[in-house]
């Protein structure tokens, strides 16, 4: 399969895209858990463990909200 100039820039724009929102994603599950999962440990975590921390954080900040307690 050959990719003419045009194909390439976009395919590597969208992979630039996933990398920034991967990196995105790990940097928030590192915040939300106070360090408690560094960095470098969340950017290993696979697609299907982040969308579990991500709904785990999410249920968090629910009951928080719900208690009325700070969450910070």
């Amino acid at each position: 399969m050959q990719l003419n100039n045009d194909a390439i820039v976009e395919f590597l724009n969208t992979l630039d895209n996933e990398s920034k929102a991967l990196k995105r994603e790990a940097l928030r599950i590192s915040w939300y858990m106070r360090g408690g999962v560094p960095y470098d440990h969340a950017i290993l975590l696979s697609a299907e463990e982040r969308l579990m921390a991500k709904q785990i954080i999410e249920e968090n900040l629910e009951i928080t909200k719900e208690s009325g307690l700070p969450f910070f």
